[in-house]
């Protein structure tokens, strides 16, 4: 079962994630907070996956995120967002954010991105994708192709797979790998890129394979 706390300033909107996560079997809501209460029920709740919005008075996800930042048993971050704005998105990246959900998530693609969160996958709503990949990836990074010609040929086969979402089993299914090798070759790319999460390293690789066709 996957457990998951729901954070939200509008008490509309957390009871519509209570709805429609707990519809699904391997899903369960164990707290739906507001930012002020969300530390504290987190590290309670000890839940698998937070959903987390970005913007809320009082405590803001950003708050909160970092708060959780160097918990040792912390729990996978999705940001809730309307993504009207970018603003935020590199200090949530560099605080360990692992995806990013508009809050109007079709109800049929919403366990689907819960369960890639809780598996360790990449989880960007396609209504995110566009505007995270011009307004992050697009900023200059003129050695990103440099620093992913660092990684062996077996990591960047990993690395082209980070940004499907898929987890670690299922990307090693695909390369005849097992989860733990997958695994492992996450940890030297993440190492080798200097970034701390698999989302930073797949907005990397599409820089790269940006300034490989500029090339």
């Amino acid at each position: 079962m996957i457990r998951v706390v729901v954070v939200d300033d509008e008490a509309l909107v957390r009871s519509g994630f209570e709805l429609i996560l707990g519809a699904a079997d391997d899903i369960e809501v164990v707290a739906a907070v507001d930012g002020d209460h969300a530390v504290d029920v987190i590290r309670r709740e000890r839940p698998d996956v937070v959903l987390l919005d970005i913007r809320m008075p009082g405590r803001s996800g950003l708050d909160v995120l970092a708060d959780l930042r160097d918990d040792p048993e912390r729990p996978v971050v999705g940001i809730l967002t309307t993504f009207d704005t970018d603003e935020h998105i590199a200090r949530a990246l560099q605080d360990g954010a692992s995806g990013f959900l508009v809050k109007d998530t079709p109800p049929q693609h919403l366990a689907a991105m819960v369960r890639s969160l809780a598996a360790g996958g990449v989880v960007l709503s396609p209504q995110v994708s566009r505007t995270l990949v011009e307004g992050y990836v697009g900023a200059p990074d003129p050695d990103a192709v440099e620093r992913v010609a660092l990684l062996t040929e077996r990591e960047r086969d990993v690395l082209e797979h980070l940004p499907t979402g898929e987890s670690n089993a299922e990307i090693g299914k695909r390369l005849h790998l097992s989860g733990a090798t997958v695994k492992d070759h996450v940890s030297a790319i993440l190492a080798k890129l200097s970034v701390s999460t698999r989302l930073e390293a797949a907005l990397i690789a599409e820089r790269a394979r940006r300034g490989g066709d500029r090339r």
